[in-house]
Order: C-alpha cells, then sequence, then structure tokens
C-alpha cells in the first residue's frame, strides 16, 4: 500500500529528473524555476502575428496566441499526484525577444513563421514600438541604465475569492451578462470569453487522459487516485470549487495559464482562502489533515507561485490557524523550491515563528522568507491608503507587495542603477576646478532627478497603453472591475502605486566614504589621483587596495553609513516628489533582483576600489567583505535604517553557515535576529543557510546536486539551473557572508 510519504518520494525523484533535462532544453536560466515541466516531445505553436514587425499584441493578438499555446500542451497527470496539470512555455517567448526565448525554440528559429516575414533581425518585440514609440527616452535610459517597466508583464496579484466564488463557468456567465450591458466593448469580451474556453479546453484534455489512464491501471489505490483525480476535474470544468481538494485542483489550472499567459507568479494568502474549504471538509468527513498536507505539497509541486501566510488583519488580531501549521508540515514534506513568506508582526503566533524558522533550518533550502506586516502596513498608508486595505496588501514576489484584485504596481519591474547615476556625477566634476564629496553630491542628486524623471515618462507610456499592447486578459478574470466596466486592469485599478527601486545602493556609499575618508579627511589621495585610477582601472592595485579597505556601509556608523542614509534620504525625497499622471504616485525601494551581473556591466571602475564591469551590489545588502567579522547584527541595523518607509523593501539578505543547529537554541538564535530587525524597521528577509563544502562541490559539478536549492534573491532556484557566471556570482556571495 503505497503511503503518502511514498509518493511524495516519488514526486520529488521526478521534479530532480525535470530539473536536469529542463537545463538540457533551455540551457541556463538564472530565474525562479517557474514549476514547468519540459517539452514533449511533438510539441510545436504556430504563432499568429498581427503587427507589422512580426509580433503580435492587442486582445486579438493575445488572445489567439495565448489558445494556441495553451492548445498545444499536453495534459500531464501523475499518478503519484492527487493534482494534475502543468505548464511547459509562455506566450512572451513567441514575441521574438532572445533574451526570454529557450534555447529549444531558439534552435527551431527556422520554423517560426516571422522568419518568413523577414523580420529576423528586429528581436525586441515586446513592446508595439510602432504605435507607442519611446526613441526620445531611449539615450536617457541607456545614460542612467535604467530598467524601464516599459513591456513589463504582469506583476500584480489577482483576488483567487472572486475566481472560487465564480468558477471558470461563473467567469463565462460574468462575461455573457456584462457583455450585454456594454456592447460597446464586445471585442475586449470575446477575447476574455474565449480564454476561458480554452481553459475549460485545457481541463478536458486532462479529464480525456485520466480516463484513458484509469482503464489500464491495475493498483486499486491509484485506480482510486486517479478516479478521484477525474471526478474533480469534472466538477471544476465550470463549477466553483466546493472542496479543498477542488479549491487546490482550480488553483492548479488557473496558474498554468496565468503562468503561460504574462508569467504571473503572484499567488494569495494560503492559510486565509483555503481555511473556509479546510474546515468545511474536517468538519464533514471529507478530508483529514494528512491528506490536506499531501495536496498543498501538490499545490507547491506544481508551481512555486508566491504565497503568503499568517499575519494580521485589519483589527491587529493574529490571523495564524490550524491550516498555517499544516501548510509549513505540507513544504516540509516536499521540500523543493518554495516561495512561501510568512508575515510577522508583535502580536504573532510565537510557536508558529519558531516552526517556520525551524523549517528553514533544517531543510536549507532558503524557504521561508519572512516579513514585516507592521512596518509595511504603516509605510504603505503613507501614500494615502486606509489601514484596511494596507493589511490586505500580501508578499507576492521577490521583493514587492500588491492589494489583490485592485492595485497595478508594477513592482520589480522598474529600476534605475543608481551606480551609473554617481558614474555620471563623476564625469560632470571632473572638469570642475573645487571638487568634494558634497560638491559630487550635488550633482548626482541633479543626474538623479533626470533619472527618475525619464523613469516616470516611461512609467506613464507602459500604464496608458499596456491594454492596446499586453491586456491582461487572463488575470483580468479575478480583479474588480475589469469584466463589469469591459476594461483592463491597467485602465481601472483602484491603486496605481507604482514601485521604482534603486539598484547599487553599496556601490555607491561606500564610494562616497571613500572618498571622504582617504581624500579629504586622511589626505592619502588626491582627486586627480583617484581620476587617473578610474581611468585605468585601477592599473596601480595599491590605491585600489586603499579605497576598497575604507570603513563600508553596513560596518557600524562608519562614514559610508552615513551616506547610505544620505542616499536613501535622497532617493526617497526625488522619487515621491516626481509628478504623476492622476491617480498614480511611485514608491521608493532597493532592490536589485538578479541583476547585478548586468548592472555591473554598465558601469565603470567606482571609488570604492571596484573594478570597471564587475557586478554591483546585490540589493539593500552592504558589499562582500564589509567587515572583517560579517557581523549579522551589523548587517542587519545598517539595513534597518535605509528603508524607504512607503511600503516598499529593502530586503536584508543573509547567508548562514549550516553549523546553526536546528534546535532551541538555533531557533531562537536566527527568531530573534528576525524579530529584532523588524523592531528597527527593516520590511523582508530573505535567509539562506548552506554547507560551504557542498556549494563548492556543486559549483564545480552542479549535476551531482541536482536538488540543491538557493535563494537566489527573492526568489528560489536550483542551483544546477544557474548559469555558471551566476552560480560562482552567488558562490562568492555566500562565502564573504558566511
Amino acid at each position: 500500500m503505497l503511503t503518502y510519504k511514498d509518493r511524495l518520494s516519488s514526486m520529488r525523484e521526478t521534479k530532480i529528473r525535470h530539473t536536469l533535462l529542463k537545463r538540457k532544453q533551455n540551457g541556463f536560466t538564472d530565474l525562479d524555476d517557474f514549476g514547468t515541466v519540459p517539452i514533449s516531445e511533438g510539441y510545436a505553436v504556430t504563432p499568429w502575428y498581427n503587427s507589422e514587425n512580426g509580433s503580435f499584441y492587442g486582445l486579438d493578438g493575445m488572445c489567439e496566441n495565448f489558445c494556441r499555446v495553451l492548445d498545444a500542451h499536453e495534459p500531464y497527470v501523475d499518478p503519484m499526484e492527487m493534482l494534475c496539470g502543468r505548464w511547459r512555455d509562455m506566450l512572451v517567448n513567441y514575441r521574438g525577444d532572445l533574451h526570454y526565448m529557450p534555447d529549444w525554440l531558439k534552435n527551431n528559429l527556422k520554423n517560426l513563421e516571422f522568419i518568413k516575414n523577414g523580420a529576423t533581425n528586429q528581436w525586441s518585440k515586446r513592446w508595439d514600438e510602432q504605435r507607442f514609440p519611446y526613441d526620445h527616452l531611449k539615450p536617457w535610459q541607456e545614460k542612467y541604465n535604467i530598467t524601464t517597466g516599459i513591456d513589463g508583464d504582469a506583476h500584480f496579484a489577482c483576488d483567487y475569492k472572486i475566481g472560487f466564488s465564480l468558477g471558470f463557468g461563473g467567469f463565462l456567465d460574468k462575461i455573457k451578462k456584462y457583455r450585454e450591458i456594454n456592447p460597446d466593448k464586445k471585442a475586449f469580451y470575446d477575447a476574455e470569453e474565449r480564454c476561458v474556453l480554452a481553459i475549460v479546453a485545457f481541463i478536458d484534455r486532462h479529464i480525456a487522459k485520466i480516463g484513458e489512464m484509469i482503464k489500464t491501471e491495475n493498483r486499486p489505490e491509484i485506480k482510486e487516485n486517479l478516479e478521484t483525480m477525474k471526478k474533480v476535474c469534472e466538477n471544476i470544468r465550470l463549477g466553483a470549487p466546493s472542496t479543498f481538494h477542488e479549491a487546490c485542483q482550480w488553483t492548479a489550472f488557473f496558474n498554468c495559464a496565468s503562468r503561460i499567459y504574462t508569467r504571473d507568479g503572484a499567488g494569495f494568502q494560503l492559510d486565509g482562502l483555503l481555511y473556509p474549504f479546510y474546515e468545511k471538509d474536517v468538519k464533514e468527513g471529507i478530508t483529514d489533515d494528512e491528506t490536506v498536507k499531501f495536496l498543498i505539497a501538490n499545490l507547491l509541486l506544481i508551481d512555486p507561485h508566491y504565497y503568503q501566510i499568517s499575519g494580521v488583519d485589519e483589527n491587529d488580531c493574529d490571523m495564524t490557524n490550524k491550516l498555517s501549521y499544516l501548510i509549513l508540515d505540507a513544504a516540509d514534506s516536499i521540500n523543493i523550491a518554495c516561495n512561501l513568506t510568512v508575515r510577522v508582526h508583535p502580536a504573532c503566533d510565537k510557536a508558529f515563528l519558531k516552526k517556520a524558522v525551524s523549517c528553514l533550518l533544517k531543510n536549507k533550502n532558503g524557504w521561508p522568507r519572512f516579513c514585516n506586516d507592521k512596518a509595511l502596513c504603516e509605510g504603505y498608508m503613507r501614500n494615502g491608503v486606509d489601514k484596511k486595505t494596507a493589511r490586505e496588501r500580501i508578499a507576492v514576489g521577490c521583493n514587492w507587495m500588491c492589494v489583490p484584485g485592485k492595485e497595478f504596481p508594477m513592482n520589480d519591474t522598474v529600476k534605475i542603477n543608481v551606480a551609473k547615476v554617481m558614474e555620471e556625477a563623476l564625469k560632470d566634476m571632473k572638469a570642475e576646478k573645487e571638487k568634494s564629496t558634497m560638491r559630487l553630491f550635488e550633482i548626482y542628486n541633479e543626474h538623479l532627478k533626470k533619472a527618475v524623471e525619464i523613469t516616470a515618462e516611461g512609467i506613464n507610456l507602459h500604464i496608458d497603453h499596456a491594454h492596446d499592447v499586453t491586456p491582461e486578459l487572463i488575470m483580468n478574470l479575478m480583479m474588480h472591475n475589469t469584466l463589469e466596466k469591459g476594461l483592463d486592469i491597467s485602465e481601472c485599478a483602484s491603486l496605481y502605486t507604482v514601485g521604482i527601486d534603486g539598484a547599487g545602493l553599496a556601490v555607491v556609499a561606500d564610494s562616497f566614504g571613500a572618498m571622504e575618508s582617504r581624500i579629504e579627511k586622511e589626505k592619502l589621495l588626491t582627486w586627480d589621483e583617484l581620476y587617473e585610477a578610474l581611468d585605468n582601472n585601477f592599473a596601480d592595485e595599491r590605491i585600489r587596495l586603499m579605497l576598497n579597505s575604507a570603513p563600508r556601509y553596513c560596518g557600524g556608523e562608519t562614514e559610508s553609513d552615513a551616506w547610505a542614509n544620505r542616499l536613501t534620504e535622497s532617493w526617497v525625497k526625488t522619487v515621491k516628489g516626481q509628478k504623476m499622471s492622476e491617480g498614480r504616485c511611485l514608491v521608493p525601494g532597493w532592490f536589485s533582483w538578479s541583476r547585478t551581473i548586468e548592472y555591473g556591466s554598465k558601469v565603470g571602475a567606482t571609488p570604492n576600489g571596484r573594478r570597471a564591469g564587475e557586478p554591483i551590489s546585490h540589493g539593500a545588502n552592504p558589499n562582500p567583505g564589509f567587515r572583517r567579522d560579517g557581523a549579522v547584527t551589523a548587517q542587519s541595523e545598517g539595513i534597518a535604517k535605509i528603508q524607504c518607509g512607503y511600503g516598499n523593501t529593502a530586503p536584508l539578505q543573509l547567508e548562514f553557515d549550516p553549523n546553526l543547529a536546528n534546535d532551541e537554541a538555533g531557533i531562537d538564535t536566527v527568531t530573534s535576529l528576525i524579530e529584532a530587525h523588524f523592531e528597527n524597521g527593516g520590511t523582508l528577509i530573505n535567509i539562506n543557510i548552506l554547507d560551504k563544502d557542498k556549494l563548492l562541490a556543486a559549483n564545480e559539478n552542479p549535476d551531482l546536486y541536482p536538488d540543491l536549492v538557493v535563494r537566489v534573491t527573492g526568489f528560489t532556484a536550483y542551483f544546477a539551473s544557474l548559469s555558471p557566471r551566476f552560480r560562482q556570482l552567488v558562490v562568492d556571495r555566500f562565502l564573504t557572508g558566511m
């Protein structure tokens, strides 16, 4: 008799096998795992292009190609699992952007229609520049190395309560109702309807596949499992989910569709929305805790969406419940790349928090991570939002939060490389007779203001025309006012609190600190000598080491710490002072995502001793080697002081030695660190606990460690899937942080 433990072991083995096969098919991918399965033999999509540039846009283009990609997906059913459905391919792959195109598709370019259209030399097709050009912004965007947000996909959060109450059949009824009310929006409703019908057809293929498997299955317990799976799929193909099992399966199918459409990875308050199903089913004897844990583990395996657990409601009451504990048990049982975030607040369930920390120490796979409910809520309210709405905001991305169903924040799609801004300021000051760090800071602020202006114009362009280019036809189904008004969420969101992150804080802070220390205070270097060293990329190693050894950001009340605070004040003032279109505001944060290599390649040598082209600092973290002792408390305190204060994060990324035992003492140590960081105003903590020898061995031969998971930044990934250069960057960061 197969136990749940037996089945979970089989599921993990399949996951590891898929991880290696996907790397063979896709090449290295420095991204989330996404939960995809390998491309099946014979898989093919013939895209339809409605633009002369060889791409597709708008309602008809997005709808038609979504249906084609989804229709090409074969049903995925593993008899060991209780939930079915997987996805393999993204719609954006067919817009011709080589940055996103997997190797298996690049190798088959001859089969793509846009080759015949003669558009092979125009690869960036995600934004419709023929209709909505921004050529006047491009020189400035390049100058300041801005990640513009123009063409950014998804990065907001659905309200799954809508889906759980309506189901796919309810979506169809709602579309029909409002199409009659808003006849001028017929094209919008027709596109939405076609997408829902494609999802229902996707479910139908799974039902048929399960039916075929039942006929040949001889193991009684597996046959019974398949029959239950088939019945659940039949119930939810049009009906709203009514059981815990059905809610999980409905979520799995919707997540497959939304991932394919625009890479959506935003989940929901997992222990909140699923709790009524759990409570009802347990009361009626329909399920038990072991089955619930297995279903949650299965859901996490299908797709590592960003789910949140625990937290506090608008009345400051803790929301931890029995299901919160079961979710941690479920994640522990499958122990794969998970993106669970635990909400921490002063009144939180201490036993639950300790259990979450225990999972982190036990499994050493970078989950869960922890966010500060109090600081994020109070900060977000400073944007003019009421407390109830602020408490609805959940952690559903690498560094970002969102109000489900109501907000269009573009979070984690917009960034300014402040190291590049500093470089431009240094160039300007070079010609001036009188030089100083304060004069450099004045010039820096002038450039920063221009960079934010350019970024804001790009953001407004994107919001104004996103519905014309990439209407969010799948996520619209679970957003407020979209189907009711016949409008894309980009047109009718209740909140447009757009996140804008600064990247490279530590590089800039340490550079200012080094100049103040070595040139102005200690007189060890002149400005002319500095400029010569920067121009020749530190040919004189003595000068580089002199600058590099200056007291650093997070060193503890250093010059660089003071500059980090000034830079944050400047960043917040500039971003919040930028005028936006009516109803929109910018929300500042510090975060680089995984772009440290990319951003660093655009910046020359910097006054902190960093050579040209080397990666910039990671997120809000200090540069590696910021203190000889690498003091965790100093890092925590330093990052807590540079929070931007408006509801976006400046995450603390920590790397711990695995010798920190999963016992009461170890758990208390990490728990106290989390609570202290949050009491000081910190917003988000990501923690890695990795064995040094294992990490180095995996870097040499990743195939020997296919199950090794690291928290790269806000997301977790399989180490074997990362590119050699990115693996080395992660290794260097870990070793200097341990």
